[in-house]
């Protein structure tokens, strides 16, 4: 007999019925050779520190770090779970040969090998690959079954990660909770919920800290054309009107008039995070939700696996596309123009050496009937993403005109759509294309830039006429808080912000997270009450805030840092990287950590309780004497100055340099570190005029100014 395990018991009655397996036993089904069960997600679980060792039951630090000689899996602790264990234990005994049905991923590979590992399996391994749950991919599936093998580095990075997170999330949890928490509080550290928590918080600090500034933009008005003057901000109103005065009364000139035809090609295929942003920017579904949405989508056949990384097709998914749009009913009268002729084949869209695992997330043909409205939504977006994948590009022509009054130039920009293309698929929506901005700013700004698209006249060189000039008064804004759509960007790309839709492609191998997980973790900050939201904006929590300021280690807080760890496991996935190397340097960070906090001095700062008091002072008070080494830093009436200064050292640092009061963080960072950020407003020696730049204190402890 042949045993098929899947991953849920709907999806064993799927394989069962199409297998011919139709006798229901208990925990599984039988017949045509074959023996079909099923595992609840997972069955098995690392075992927790106590049951390695008593002396890791009870929390103390002297027990840290906690590592095992060798890791252990253990049974979940669930009636149900262990009683369908012990009938795939009983099967895999009996059987012949093992089939791997579980979900055609990394955790769905690890889901099924400690199930096998935990029943003692000796018996040869196959395995079932496949992207939809239809029947014809389901039976195409068991015609090519891959040899079990094929997987070994799969499961050897799903190992790696979940030690990882054992070892990093057990120790540090523990760490933190004894070292700085109060009341009993469990501080919960994680190795991805940690630096996204932090990512929240540096916003939210940036924001709060932000101190808006007034500027002024030069522009005038020729012939209905709103054109800016290209000097850009004007830091001072005198300077303003001195640009104004100088404009008035004289003629603006064309220099140049210039009109380009380019083309917009369709938007990228999905893939979970940018279906993730998308569903959030236009219908307000959390990460979690849409993940739950899609997931049943593809339990009910309709949409391809859908926990993927990739937005690109494999070559050979090309043939199947005719059938795909003729299933595609509801979406007729969008998919009649593409069956007429040859199907559009682009680079952009079918590309083997971007296909990993799985392809991106499409529909499979079948018509859906009797889904949720939220479904619907999803499915929607899905398919029309599918469908102008295949449509022509978007020709637009774009206008650039310069002109100059006397030695101020000016320029105008605009935009014709002469053919839409692919826009005629989402010709009724307001917004039609993924955002190709900055991914903190989600894709608002691609609207905005589209509102504005306009048709201007014709202009000659050479031409001159009266023109309407006029400066607007603006002010500098802060960043916009995270939502769920731009954490999830921020997420896939380590908190780096990156325009370009093809280097976004290529960084994603260095975020944080994976694409499966990111939405649970969200949550799982939000359930720790670290992160509340707001509308759509979130916002780091008092004790969110609170255990990012205990956390100094980058180990922990960097969202860079664990992007490399990730980029490891993937390496590791491809086989180009050694499992044994990764475990032993995550485990020298685990003792590095506990050594560093151990031994740090205890901070002054507090995590956030119920009973609202004064926080202490931090920071300056901490500091040494950057000059003896020895004293600390005192407040005078004017300055700062050194407690052994009665010993003999003059060190000494005013409060207000070049005019420029300074906060305690720059006088921290300034004595701490050696020197400040960026800081605005330093008044000049000579003049009036406004200067920005950075402190540094030099070798002979004296404070010199860096301009820029």
């Amino acid at each position: 007999m042949k045993l098929c395990i899947a991953e849920k018991p709907s999806v064993a009655r799927e394989i069962a019925a199409i297998l011919g397996a139709k006798l229901k036993k208990d925990g599984y089904f039988e017949g045509n050779g074959y023996w079909v069960s099923w595992t609840f997600g997972h069955l098995c679980t690392l075992k927790e520190p106590h049951d390695y060792t008593s002396m890791w039951k009870w929390w103390n630090l002297a027990t840290l770090p906690m590592i095992p000689s060798k890791f252990s899996i253990k049974l979940m602790e669930d009636s149900g779970a262990q009683k369908q264990f012990r009938t795939i234990e009983s099967l895999v005994q009996r059987c012949d040969e093992v089939i791997n049905c579980g979900d055609a991923g990394q955790e769905g590979e690890l889901i099924q090998q400690w199930v096998l590992l935990k029943a003692q399996n000796q018996k040869p391994i196959k395995r079932l690959w496949i992207s939809s749950l239809t029947e014809e991919a389901i039976r195409e599936g068991f015609e090519k079954l891959r040899d079990g093998d094929e997987f070994i580095n799969l499961y050897a990075a799903g190992s790696s990660r979940a030690i990882g997170e054992w070892l990093l999330g057990m120790n540090a949890t523990r760490l933190y909770t004894l070292k700085y928490g109060r009341n009993k509080q469990v501080l919960s550290i994680g190795r991805v919920q940690t630096p996204t928590l932090a990512m929240i918080v540096d916003r939210q600090k940036t924001i709060e800290n932000f101190k808006s500034e007034k500027y002024w933009e030069l522009k005038t008005n020729y012939r209905d054309v709103l054109f800016s003057a290209t000097i850009g901000k004007l830091k001072t109103k005198e300077k303003a009107d001195k640009a104004i005065e100088y404009v008035s009364g004289k003629e603006f000139e064309i220099k140049s008039y210039t009109q380009k035809e380019g083309k917009e090609s369709p938007p990228r295929l999905f893939d979970l995070t940018s279906l993730q942003v998308e569903a959030n920017n236009k219908f307000g579904l959390s990460a979690d939700h849409t993940l739950k949405l899609v997931q049943s989508l593809y339990e009910k056949k309709l949409v391809t696996y859908p926990r993927v990384d990739t937005t690109f097709l494999s070559e050979d998914i090309y043939p199947k596309v005719p059938k795909i749009l003729s299933g595609l009913k509801f979406y007729s009268s969008l998919t009649a123009p593409l069956l007429e002729q040859p199907i559009r084949k682009s680079k952009k869209v079918f590309n083997d050496k971007k296909v990993t695992d799985h392809h991106a997330i499409i529909p499979t043909g079948i018509a859906p009937s009797g889904i949720s409205p939220d479904e619907q939504k999803i499915y929607a977006t899905i398919t029309k993403r599918f469908i102008a994948a295949f449509y022509p590009d978007c020709i637009v022509s774009n206008t650039t005109v310069l002109g100059n009054v006397e030695k101020v130039e000016f320029k105008a920009t605009g935009k014709q759509i002469i053919e839409p293309g692919w826009r005629d698929v989402f010709a009724n929506e307001k917004q039609s294309k993924p955002a190709t901005t900055n991914p903190a700013e989600g894709n608002k700004k691609d609207a905005k830039a589209e509102e504005k698209e306009n048709l201007m006249p014709a202009f000659e060189e050479g031409e001159r006429g009266a023109h309407q000039p006029e400066v607007h008064e603006k002010e500098t804004r802060p960043p916009k808080y995270y939502t769920e759509a731009t954490l999830l960007r921020a997420m896939e790309l380590a908190g780096k912000n990156v325009d370009d839709e093809e280097l976004r492609e290529a960084m994603k191998e260095n975020g944080i997270g994976r694409p499966s997980t990111r939405a649970n973790i969200i949550e799982t900050l939000f359930r720790r009450k670290y992160i509340e939201k707001k509308k759509k904006n979130i916002y780091a929590t008092p004790t969110g805030v609170d255990l990012i300021d205990t956390i100094q280690s980058d180990i922990l807080k960097s969202a860079e840092l664990t992007g490399q760890w990730e980029y490891k496991l993937r390496l590791i996935e491809k086989g180009e990287y050694d499992v044994k190397v990764f475990r032993d340097e995550l485990k020298q960070m685990v003792v590095d950590l506990t050594n560093e906090v151990m031994f740090s001095k205890d901070k002054t700062i507090a995590l956030h309780d119920d009973k609202p008091k004064k926080k202490e002072k931090k920071g300056i008070a901490s500091l040494t004497c950057p000059k003896c080494k020895e004293g600390s830093i005192l407040k005078g009436k004017s300055a700062y100055g050194c407690s052994k200064h009665k010993s003999g050292c003059d060190f000494v640092l005013p409060f207000v340099i070049m005019g420029k009061k300074l906060t305690e963080k720059q006088t921290t960072d300034l004595i701490g570190k050696g020197k400040t950020t960026k800081i605005k407003g330093f008044l000049s020696l000579n003049s009036d005029e406004k200067k920005n730049g950075k402190l540094v204190l030099t070798d002979d402890f004296n404070v010199s100014f860096e301009e820029g």
